[in-house]
């Protein structure tokens, strides 16, 4: 499955968990874009890498990320049980997504390490998505690095990640001024041989509206003005809403690459 670099508004992607749409854009500085963002239908899944910036082959990082997790949970799908119960998360999805993530980190691992560059150097990516893995499931989400996962529900806008950077460390643990810069990860896919995801588990209401963006978006946009996009949106324009998250961002003076994807779910 490869990864998109924009959809159409008449490509919208039909999920069983609902209907999503994503864009991503080069931005007004850099001169090629290292966000790739994967809406697997099949799957019912969605997620967004950000290649690091810096280092070698960011945008093959993230693209082969994405493949690599998806094909992995296809390869390696859940049976049915019928004595399972999705009334809290579900160990075995866990278990299939954590490896699917360790899949992914070790080939691209192992391609740095067979290029000399298994020191740290080597290309990465961050990887931030959402999986239903059975209907009435809850929705797995899964999180390495500063892309983020925000939900707009009953009019609220809840940021479900938190950042994986010094900074936010930083912040957590109160440490006084100079703070260190926004974009350094403490962990990405790729460049160490070992990560530990973050990943979560939580029920689906209708009409929930899930937006996955890379730091091209957060990083400058606040997320009132985040919200008061999301408050907008319909399941019939959410290719105007990631246009206007974009165009945002820009507007905000963004210097990075712009990345964001909207899932709808019905009601």
């Amino acid at each position: 499955m490869s990864a998109w670099q924009q959809l159409s508004p008449s490509e919208y992607l039909r999920l069983p968990l609902g209907t999503a749409f994503g864009l991503t854009d080069t931005g007004t500085v850099r001169p090629s874009n290292q966000d790739n963002f994967l809406v697997a239908q099949d799957l019912n899944l969605a997620a967004v890498a950000d290649g690091m910036g810096g280092h070698q082959a960011g945008d093959v990082a993230s693209a082969e990320a994405l493949r690599l997790v998806a094909d992995y949970l296809r390869l390696h799908r859940l049976q049915p049980d019928p004595d399972a119960t999705w009334t809290g998360p579900c160990a075995a999805a866990r278990e299939l997504l954590a490896a699917a993530i360790a899949h992914a980190n070790d080939t691209i691992y192992g391609i740095n390490a067979a290029g000399g560059r298994s020191d740290g150097t080597g290309m990465g990516t961050t990887l931030t998505g959402i999986w239903q893995p059975a209907p009435e499931a809850p929705l797995l989400a899964f999180h390495i690095g500063d892309t983020r996962l925000y939900r707009w529900r009953n009019g609220q806008l809840a940021q479900l990640t938190r950042d994986q950077t010094m900074y936010q460390q930083a912040l957590d643990l109160g440490a006084p001024e100079p703070l260190p810069p926004r974009n350094l990860l403490l962990q990405a896919v790729g460049p160490s041989p070992g990560i530990e995801p973050e990943l979560h588990a939580s029920p689906v209401q209708a009409g929930d509206l899930y937006l996955l963006c890379s730091d091209g978006l957060h990083g400058p946009t606040s997320d009132a003005a985040i919200a008061a996009v999301l408050a907008a949106a319909r399941p019939e324009t959410l290719h105007i809403a990631c246009a206007e998250l974009v165009a945002q961002a820009k507007r905000d003076g963004s210097r990075d690459n712009i990345t964001a994807v909207l899932l709808y779910c019905p009601a």
